[in-house]
């Protein structure tokens, strides 16, 4: 899951609205209640929001009519996040936090505190009720030491998770909470948000960690306690496996559903690794480019068959992957009419003899955006389609060419941070 905090660095999740009716509300967990919750918010958008301008080398394929008079200043975005099937996004921004929907984009609701106000991370459960959110900005909603668990049902915190050090970020099951500290992390059962394990890492500023969202047992990835070292928990098997995954510290990684492949990148940002979390293999190596670059996320499709990566160098890379998602391992079974595979270098041939970066797989398809500003990336419902969300408030649908790969395709920009009449 990708997620872009304003904190230390970028992160991404949230709950999606009631107005959408396709997932069954008993499915979720009850929560005990909160004796004391915080006031009840004002639900009301705030009208004073002007647009923003689109600062990326794309240009836009429409624009509004004309320009709103600037009446306030524009929200400062403090987290951006995916939810956990990549259908919606959620904000944090200084004035509290909203909700959108990807395809087709739209904002769905927004809500708008009176006081404090900021809220640095926003957790959501798929397209349900529940949220998790933590306080951040210079003037901070709730305490950073808090989760708050909200329930837009009620338009108010119904439970809280307190902890001594702040929080980095959050992950949600719909049976788990995973909170994610400097040096820590607490796994929480839901239903009576009790703790059930504690986890020691190395330190983690950005609060890296992904869980699985499978059916199936709870799959934990994060770092370990030495640098370059990634733990994964299996909790069916209640079995640890440590992956010495770099040389460099770990700077980002992404899982699939189900858990079973684990891509992670390196504080270089120069290559890519896939690994079987069951036993550690190494199943595929990708690389990115030559020059350091800070990875801001990783994205597994639907079907473990793409692989994208979103870094400061400007570039949105998607990678062609040779995995059997069914059975992890090399996948050697694919015809002539299956998609490209990620290209080689021309100097492959002496493979062994020069370094190697001439024997590299390369992305087969490639969308550019600034460099140095930050995106975070997942794949979009449609087929080959590829969401960009940015930091500065931009929101890309590109698609890109399965067979011959190259430059991908926009097919959609808006600015989310303009006033809802301009959507």
């Amino acid at each position: 899951m990708a997620t872009l905090s304003v904190y230390p660095s970028p992160n991404p999740n949230f709950l999606s609205p009631m107005d959408q009716t396709n997932h069954i509300q008993e499915s979720l967990p009850q929560i005990q209640h909160n004796p004391d919750p915080d006031p009840d918010p004002d639900p009301e958008p705030n009208p004073d929001l002007t647009p923003n301008t689109n600062p990326n080398f794309h240009p836009p394929l429409s624009t509004p009519s004309e320009a709103v008079p600037p009446a306030a200043p524009l929200p400062s975005l403090l987290h951006l996040s995916f939810n956990q099937d990549h259908g919606c996004f959620a904000s944090g921004t200084d004035h509290g936090f909203r909700i959108y929907n990807c395809d087709p984009f739209r904002e769905i609701f927004r809500r708008d505190f009176d006081r404090g106000s900021g809220i640095g991370v926003v957790e959501m459960l798929f397209r349900c009720n529940i949220l998790a959110l933590v306080g951040g900005g210079p003037d901070p909603q709730y305490p950073p030491n808090k989760v708050m668990i909200w329930d837009d049902h009620q338009s108010r915190c119904i439970g809280e998770l307190s902890s001594r050090a702040e929080v980095r970020s959050v992950r949600l099951r719909r049976d788990r909470i995973v909170v994610v500290l400097e040096q820590k992390i607490l796994v929480y059962n839901f239903a009576d948000m009790k703790l059930l394990h504690q986890i020691e890492t190395i330190a983690n500023p950005k609060g890296l960690c992904a869980v699985s969202q499978g059916a199936g047992s709870l799959v934990l990835v994060c770092p370990g306690l030495q640098k370059g070292q990634v733990r994964v928990e299996h909790y069916a098997s209640k079995r640890t496996k440590f992956i010495m995954a770099h040389d460099s510290r770990i700077a980002c990684f992404a899982i699939t559903q189900d858990g079973q492949l684990l891509a992670t990148a390196s504080t270089k940002g120069t290559l890519v690794r896939i690994y079987n979390t069951v036993d550690g293999t190494l199943l595929q190596e990708v690389r990115r480019g030559a020059d350091r670059a800070e990875i801001y996320s990783l994205a597994f499709s639907s079907n473990a068959q793409w692989l994208a990566v979103s870094s400061d160098k400007g570039t949105v890379h998607v990678f062609s992957l040779k995995i059997n998602a069914g059975s992890p391992g090399p996948d050697r079974s694919r015809s002539a009419s299956d998609p490209v595979t990620s290209p080689h270098s021309s100097l492959s041939f002496i493979r062994g003899v020069l370094p190697k970066y001439f024997s590299s797989e390369w992305s087969v398809a490639q969308f550019r955006l600034v460099e140095g500003s930050q995106y975070i990336v997942a794949f979009g419902h449609q087929k080959n389609t590829v969401i960009i969300l940015g930091i500065d408030g931009s929101f890309y649908r590109c698609q890109f060419d399965p067979v011959n790969g190259g430059e991908m395709t926009q097919l959609e920009y808006h600015n989310f941070l303009k006033p809802e009449a301009a959507f």
